[in-house]
């Protein structure tokens, strides 16, 4: 039985009538049309799929979309700037090489406004602590490591 569902997604209002076992994620990707967030591995395991809920990052991929109900979604999509210049974080992994296919690139970008959020100076340790959760297949971690450090310091 559909289950009408009421959510503020990258600050604008967002409704649908959803099965109540839908995933947060086929939400985005499907009824909403936002792909940037990745499916990857349906196991929270990757981190492809990573966006923010409430303020925190979560693998929507394990999130029912329910426990959105009233709740704020910031995928990928949401953190351009107004004039569509790119963030500063993706620009950071941009010039600091950090992605390559870019398959795990949206869920990295949200790990570490995440972190960033919590942390706003990581050390290296720290970054490569929290970025235990997000599998890249293609770059290695180096330069991903790279790309948040200058991420934080161009977010001050």
């Amino acid at each position: 039985m559909p289950v009408k569902l009421s959510l503020q997604v990258n600050g604008k209002a967002a409704s649908a009538q959803i099965e109540p076992r839908m995933l947060l994620l086929d939400l985005l990707r499907e009824e909403l049309r936002l792909t940037g967030a990745h499916q990857g591995c349906d196991t929270a395991q990757c981190g492809a799929c990573t966006v923010h809920l409430n303020g925190k990052a979560v693998k929507s991929c394990n999130v029912l979309a329910l426990q959105a109900q009233g709740g704020e979604v910031v995928t990928i999509e949401g953190i351009t700037p107004a004039d569509g210049s790119l963030h500063p974080m993706q620009a950071a992994f941009r010039d600091h090489h950090g992605l390559q296919c870019g398959f795990c690139t949206p869920g990295m970008v949200m790990s570490a406004l995440d972190l960033l959020n919590r942390n706003p100076h990581p050390t290296r340790d720290q970054i490569r602590e929290e970025l235990d959760g997000n599998l890249c297949r293609c770059t290695g971690y180096h330069n991903i490591v790279s790309a948040i450090e200058a991420g934080a310091k161009a977010m001050g």
